[in-house]
């Protein structure tokens, strides 16, 4: 087990990896430097942070990402996770709600579902403790993924563990194959995976995560509190976080079916210099929050049926903004590791596109 365990808590498509940060705070430690990522998706930036002992704040508009974030800056134990779920699961009333889509009954086996719903809903009632936000982040991450040979790490029957399988293509594919719900220890799964998260102590730092919308958000009291700001913005016409995570969409409270609408806090990809206008809010927001002397870093790409210049675009967000930008570098594709512009499904023959990594000071 290492210091960084944890942030394999619950992994999905648009993640960056923890090296990035790390590379970026490697001469930083001590907390006289504050952190801040306005678009901090599962938190690997402010996980990142907490490593280098250093604060942090982490805004996101996606509910499941600030579910998994927020495990990521708590301090608990794998003995008190443990007994958070077998103490739900033995006094827990019968789930009020249980699924009964032809989906539900092939992708997870009836007692199985039967505890899922009753920690979702208990964790959906009350999520206030270190170990029942750790427990909810685990849950989101065993939630589904492959099946294996040796003890079962996943709930579900075979499924991607990164995005959650559509209902028509899962029934399709279990029927083709045979595959049936598989029968599960849903506290064996938890207590294993607990441990393997939480073996290791990781420092107790000053970190906040909160679900709130980056173009909007201005904290005045933390006014030229940042000294970094590290993140990874949507990639322009990415708009399906919420629908590609479904399922653990439904676990903290969604429905139990792929909602497409589109919410108040999505970005809008109505053309590129929209959504660098956006982009831009935000950089000017984390600029009046921002030290005299602080640096911001960006990874930023495509994806292949956007086909607009990414740099460009990131290029006109930062007119006017606070920033002043200093260095653009070559970060590789996705498959250098996973990163945004990861392409899914069986045959996929497109190469990923190009990303960069943006650097930028404080314009004062």
């Amino acid at each position: 087990m290492t210091l960084s365990s944890l942030n394999a808590v619950c992994p999905y498509f648009t993640m960056f990896p923890l090296e990035f940060p790390m590379r970026v705070l490697a001469k930083e430690q001590g907390n006289s430097k504050w952190v801040y990522d306005p678009f901090c998706g599962r938190g690997t930036t402010n996980f990142a942070a907490r490593l280098k002992g250093l604060p942090s704040v982490g805004i996101d508009s996606s509910p499941i990402a600030i579910a998994i974030a927020k495990a990521k800056v708590v301090t608990t134990t794998f003995q008190a996770v443990a007994r958070c779920a077998e103490m739900i699961l033995k006094e827990s009333p019968y789930p009020i709600a249980i699924p009964n889509h032809p989906f539900w009954k092939l992708a997870y086996s009836e007692n199985t579902l039967l505890d899922i719903c009753r920690i979702r809903e208990e964790l959906t009632r009350n999520c206030k403790s270190p170990a029942r936000k750790v427990l909810r982040a685990i849950m989101l991450g065993a939630l589904h993924g492959p099946r294996c040979k040796g003890l079962p790490s996943y709930f579900s029957n075979q499924c991607p563990r990164t995005f959650s399988p559509k209902p028509a293509y899962a029934l399709k594919f279990w029927g083709r194959c045979n595959l049936k719900a598989p029968v599960v220890d849903v506290l064996g799964i938890i207590r294993r995976r607990a441990e393997r998260y939480l073996s290791t102590q990781l420092p107790n730092v000053n970190s906040t995560i909160l679900q709130q919308d980056s173009r909007e958000w201005v904290d005045t009291g933390l006014n030229g509190l940042f000294s970094w700001v590290i993140t990874s913005p949507p990639y322009y016409g990415m708009r399906t976080y919420i629908p590609d995570q479904w399922l653990r969409n439904w676990f903290i409270g969604g429905p139990s079916t792929v909602d497409y609408e589109s919410r108040p806090t999505d970005f809008q990809h109505s053309s590129p210099e929209r959504f660098s206008q956006q982009l831009r809010q935000v950089w000017l927001n984390a600029a009046a929050m921002s030290a005299a002397n602080a640096r911001l870093v960006c990874r930023f790409g495509g994806i292949h049926y956007r086909k607009q210049d990414c740099i460009e675009i990131l290029k006109f967000s930062f007119r006017d903004s606070g920033w002043r930008l200093t260095t653009i570098r070559d970060a590789g594709s996705a498959l250098n590791g996973r990163r945004q512009a990861t392409q899914f499904g069986e045959g996929q023959k497109k190469h990923p596109r190009q990303e960069y990594d943006v650097y930028a000071r404080r314009d004062d």
